[in-house]
């Protein structure tokens, strides 16, 4: 049970002088409060540490476009978050491509809503409010704390100036990318992930748009390249009248000035003229594979903080539900055994690579690979894909071409034929990859000779594409 010395704060917030209890999670996204809810439910004590107030907690720069929106962990059910769903008749993907004078149309498998990321943030802190977490707010964590054996027990922090502590069996890292828990942490004798840096993520930014009149494309989500094959715009309507509209570039290309990059786009489109800006945001997220392994004695990382997104469409809501409540069970099981080791959590690496982190990277090779490749060579290919066969690609990480496709496909791509010959080679490898994941190791043990072959793939990968080595 958990003890603490108490401040005066709103709802669940105690704000203590120092917290001590069975479960820790830094961050209240969504990741954290499925983490958080999971554990509650379960009859723990948990705590959420959040650098944000009470007001603006859940105000998160997003696309606000989720995929996977019929499946919800139980903890936080998907009745609790629907009122946040304001779009759900968008069925397909809009390809604007310039460069080829074209618009592609791809389906998108499986239920999707766009959703009001800020009101949606609020239904899943309630949510674990009501299941029994105990939520702090505005507080700024500035270190972890770890036993001599490198156990990780809980993390220091400071609100609004006074010095604040919290302990726990195990911490649980929902604090986005590149948290800095990582950073202030000794993983050296983990098998954590630690190849991890600034190039493999994106930078992206976003402003909430409410435009005169009624758009045509209400049941899209629209995709625009940039002029960099590296960086894309999105347009994802909230309601016919309310769009999403932002872009992102990898950070191992030179920098996009984001703000005056998308006005400029915003304006040579008829439908935004006369449009006005509700809100704007910009933030950090992975569009690289999922950590190899997220797991230290006492410690797991979860939804952005261990890469748990889609590295081609930057989609991480669902699977960070799932990485909350896979690393909530992890926890509980570890506690009740009275062992928080690596090897007593292991078991929440194998459930994530095997729902979705195996997926993810494989389509990290088609990220890859459009690092590597001309801007308007990618858009060509693209226009003379076959649409579903590039849905399957864009979110299955894998796709088969029937000879009948292969030869329409030729047709249609005159001039890029050297291109559909790489992006057969890269599919090769992208499969390989796939077919290597699908056999994660059981236990940490085996992770070292898992990696080793794991990097010769990734060998073969870039020499097929011609891409700078990622990791």
């Amino acid at each position: 049970m958990s003890t603490h010395e108490s401040d005066t704060g709103s709802r669940s917030e105690s704000t203590p002088q120092t917290w001590s209890g069975d479960v820790l999670v830094v961050g209240a996204g969504t990741a954290g409060c499925y983490t958080a809810a999971t554990v509650a439910e379960a009859g723990y004590d948990v705590a959420v540490v959040e650098r944000k107030s009470e007001s603006e907690a859940g105000h998160i720069a997003c696309g606000d476009a989720l995929k996977g929106a019929d499946a919800f962990p139980e903890a936080i059910p998907k009745e609790r978050l629907e009122p946040a769903f304001t779009n759900t008749g968008v069925d397909h993907g809009r390809f604007e491509i310039p460069q080829e004078d074209t618009v592609l149309e791809i389906p998108v498998p499986g239920e999707l809503a766009v959703i009001d990321r800020w009101e949606y943030g609020r239904r899943i802190i309630d949510a674990a409010d009501d299941a029994g977490a105990e939520f702090h707010y505005d507080v700024v964590v500035q270190d972890v704390l770890q036993d001599d054996d490198g156990t990780v027990t809980g993390v220091k922090g400071v609100r609004k100036g006074d010095a604040r502590e919290f302990e726990a069996d195990v911490v649980v890292d929902a604090a986005g990318a590149l948290s800095i828990l990582q950073d202030k942490a000794d993983l050296s004798e983990a098998t954590f992930d630690t190849n991890v840096s600034y190039s493999q993520f994106c930078s992206a930014y976003r402003e909430i748009v409410e435009v005169p009149e009624p758009v045509e494309w209400d049941d899209a989500l629209v995709f625009k390249p940039t002029e960099r094959a590296a960086g894309y715009l999105w347009y994802f309507p909230r309601t016919d009248t309310e769009i999403n509209a932002g872009l992102g570039f990898q950070m191992n290309e030179e920098p996009m000035e984001l703000v005056d990059d998308l006005k400029a786009d915003l304006r040579q489109r008829e439908e935004f003229e006369g449009a006005e800006v509700e809100d704007k945001l910009g933030a950090a997220l992975p569009t690289r594979r999922p950590y190899d392994s997220a797991t230290a004695p006492g410690f797991m990382a979860v939804g952005d903080a261990a890469a748990h997104v889609n590295p081609t469409t930057g989609g991480g809501i669902a699977g960070a539900a799932y990485a909350g409540k896979y690393a909530a069970e992890a926890a509980i099981d570890a506690i009740e055994a009275g062992d928080v080791s690596e090897e007593m959590l292991w078991e929440y690496n194998e459930r994530v690579m095997d729902h979705y982190g195996a997926r993810y990277a494989a389509l990290d090779v088609y990220n890859i690979l459009s690092t590597a490749v001309d801007v308007d060579d990618l858009m060509g290919l693209l226009a003379a894909l076959p649409g579903e066969k590039l849905a399957e690609a864009l979110y299955g990480g894998s796709t088969e071409f029937s000879l009948r496709l292969k030869a329409v496909t030729a047709l249609k791509s005159f001039g890029y034929w050297s291109n559909i010959w790489e992006f057969y080679q890269t599919k090769q490898q992208a499969d390989r990859l796939l077919e290597h994941y699908e056999d994660y190791p059981s236990s940490p043990d085996a992770l070292a000779d898992w990696q080793a072959e794991r990097d010769a793939i990734m060998d073969d990968v870039y020499e097929v594409t011609g891409a700078d080595p990622k990791y």
